[in-house]
């Protein structure tokens, strides 16, 4: 039953996708530099997840696991608590240390993941 035409992390990683591929967006893949993989599930963590690379070396978002060897980090989360995090309204070590976001891999580059990664939502 569980689709990503559902997870509403699908339009925050399409408007990212778009950030990155703006003078802002391209500074900030430069300055990063990481791979990073999520895996979002719709209601439980890890169950029915979708897997999105979100490529900060070559600047891009992929649907589906990273290709290019490992990730640097693997971050996992429900929908909702991804959109949290993304919009600044849930602080990462927060939602980690509750159990709401696993990470796997390199926490020193997990801790380069921060809400300033994420392009500003534009009101709807």
């Amino acid at each position: 039953m569980a689709n990503s035409d559902n997870l509403k992390s699908e339009a925050i990683l399409d408007q990212m996708k778009k950030h990155l591929a703006t003078d802002a967006g391209k500074t900030l893949a430069k300055k990063i530099g990481l791979v990073y993989q999520f895996r979002i599930a719709p209601k439980k963590l890890g169950f029915d997840e979708v897997v999105y690379t979100v490529d900060l070396k070559k600047g891009e978002v992929i649907k589906g696991p990273y290709e290019g060897g490992k990730p640097d980090s693997t971050f996992s989360f429900k929908d909702e608590d991804f959109v949290k995090i993304s919009l600044g309204k849930l602080n990462p070590q927060i939602a980690f240390m509750r159990g709401a976001m696993k990470i796997k891999g390199s926490l020193s580059a997990a801790q380069k993941f921060t809400p300033d990664i994420f392009p500003k939502p534009a009101k709807l």
